[in-house]
């Protein structure tokens, strides 16, 4: 340990590791810092397809097919069976009113449905963490990353010309010298301690408080209550990342392949403090016993893990990086497991990492490259807690939080698709906050809609939200002949293509290149 690396990381989550294997591919000498040992439970477990889609990108660009296959559904259980997920074809939301009272609508009017893909296989995923994590740190090592798990780093000290990080690994001393640390050891954690980094607030964001666990025995909501929906769902309502909104918070439910399940609750400090959240399980039961769909559902479920409470769930650090050292998006603040808007945030930030690595490593421009790269994860940490403070303030008025998630479905597929177009440039940045149009339109919707709208409000504030998605809507959003369920339909694209820049012979090979009329299901 008493010779420098090029790159210390501390934090072997997802994020850490893959930025560990880039670094490798990259020629550098890397040190992988662990804290705790794998396999283990973290929060962070549904992808998007443009989480996917960035995934995949960095393992072409930096040659790593070992993982590429996890990139869809098919592929992954074709490459790595061993490796648990669960397939998820779409975002899945319900409307409950939280008094145990409630019946689903025939029109549709308490539910959402918006697909990600066509068929399962090139189906999203959730990623069980256990398994992931732990794989993607024995593909590190066998890179040539070196790995140390149980240390517990206390000091950080710069020198001018390195950094030197000193700890204890099972009551021994330990140090480690680098030219450069990432933490990615998440909200509030090691270089945010050993800097005394400053928090800042998300501004207009509502503390928040979020409870989970992991169970067995849990059921399927389309074989419960929702069977008896007309019509057939888009997709198979479980294979989603289920949202079920009621005022004050929400709950998730996510399926894995193993038997596991993940569920957990964020609200705000009032409803959590009103419910007890830091009973622990007493809390969840009495949550789910008054949302009937839920308490069916649930009705032979086992908590396979004691539950954790998170007591302050938003995270903003007021410093993102220095002259040696940068904090991953996922270190430098934390919004919501709302919408999934986690690991797109992240492979962001490592793809932006990896580049300044790999063209600017020791150049006199280093600096400010990282200052650049400070302020573009800074802004869409803003433009996120944004769109879900938004959501939270209408968590009872389901029309404008439906309204409100299609901010978030037109901005994302609309960055997928010309991304995979090879039109990047189009959309540099998460929830397209910097576009010239859409980014201010954004910020002002969602400010208005955190002013409890009246009715009349509430009308024209959907029909604006509505005009503003209209130039990047290519998934064919807010049509009202839909009923809130949203296919994943080839027509809509195609007649998309001039907002894309493409032409309708592009978008069709697009559709080729994807699979997406593969017959596999």
């Amino acid at each position: 340990m008493n010779s420098p690396y090029d790159i210390a990381i501390v934090g072997s989550g997802f994020a850490g590791s893959l930025l560990a294997m880039i670094a490798r591919r990259l020629g550098r000498s890397v040190v992988l810092i662990e804290k705790g040992t794998h396999p283990r439970i973290v929060v962070g477990e549904s992808s998007t397809p443009l989480a996917n889609l960035l995934f995949e990108e960095l393992c072409i660009r930096y040659d790593l097919p070992s993982l590429k296959p996890m990139a869809k559904w098919g592929s992954w259980q074709r490459a790595h069976p061993e490796v648990a997920c669960g397939l998820k074809r779409g975002f899945t939301f319900h409307h409950h009113p939280f008094d145990g009272s409630h019946s689903f609508d025939r029109e549709r009017k308490d539910q959402l449905l918006v697909a990600a893909s066509p068929h399962n296989e090139i189906g999203d995923t959730h990623w069980y963490r256990a398994d992931f994590d732990h794989f993607l740190v024995k593909e590190a090592q066998k890179l040539g990353v070196d790995y140390l798990d149980r240390v517990a780093l206390a000091d950080f000290a710069d020198d001018g010309s390195e950094i030197r990080l000193r700890g204890e690994r099972e009551g021994n001393s330990v140090k480690f010298r680098a030219r450069f640390v990432v933490d990615a050891t998440g909200p509030r954690g090691f270089l945010h301690r050993a800097l005394r980094l400053n928090e800042k607030p998300l501004p207009g964001y509502p503390a928040t408080q979020s409870l989970y666990s992991h169970f067995s025995g849990v059921g399927r909501l389309e074989e419960g209550a929702f069977s008896r929906i007309d019509g057939t769902p888009p997709y198979p309502v479980d294979d989603a990342a289920v949202h079920h909104v009621f005022e004050g918070g929400w709950i998730w439910v996510l399926q894995f392949n193993n038997g596991m399940t993940s569920a957990g609750v964020a609200a705000t400090d009032g409803f959590a403090s009103q419910m007890r959240f830091a009973d622990g399980e007493p809390a969840w039961q009495q949550i789910i016993g008054r949302i009937p769909a839920l308490d069916a559902q649930f009705a032979n479920a086992r908590a396979e893990r004691p539950f954790t409470h998170m007591p302050r769930l938003p995270f903003r650090s007021a410093t993102i990086a220095g002259d040696r050292w940068a904090l991953l998006p996922s270190a430098a603040g934390f919004v919501d497991p709302l919408l999934s808007t986690g690991f797109p945030l992240a492979l962001l930030g490592i793809a932006r990492l990896a580049g300044i690595l790999e063209n600017h490593p020791a150049s006199e421009c280093l600096t400010e490259h990282l200052r650049n790269y400070a302020v573009q994860t800074d802004r869409e940490l803003l433009a996120t807690a944004r769109l879900i403070g938004a959501l939270y303030a209408n968590m009872s008025r389901f029309d404008v939080f439906v309204a409100l998630t299609l901010l978030y479905f037109a901005a994302a597929s609309f960055a997928e698709a010309v991304r995979r177009l090879g039109k990047p440039h189009l959309a540099p940045a998460f929830l397209l906050c910097s576009h010239p149009q859409f980014g201010p339109a954004l910020e002002r919707l969602c400010e208005r809609a955190r002013q409890s709208p009246s009715e009349a409000e509430k009308k024209d504030l959907i029909a604006d939200i509505a005009a503003a998605i209209e130039p990047i809507n290519i998934a064919g959003l807010a049509k009202p002949e839909r009923r809130n369920w949203y296919p994943v339909e080839a027509d809509d694209l195609l007649a998309a293509a001039s907002k894309l820049h493409a032409s309708r012979d592009e978008v069709q090979e697009l559709l080729r290149r994807c699979g997406f009329a593969c017959s596999a299901a």
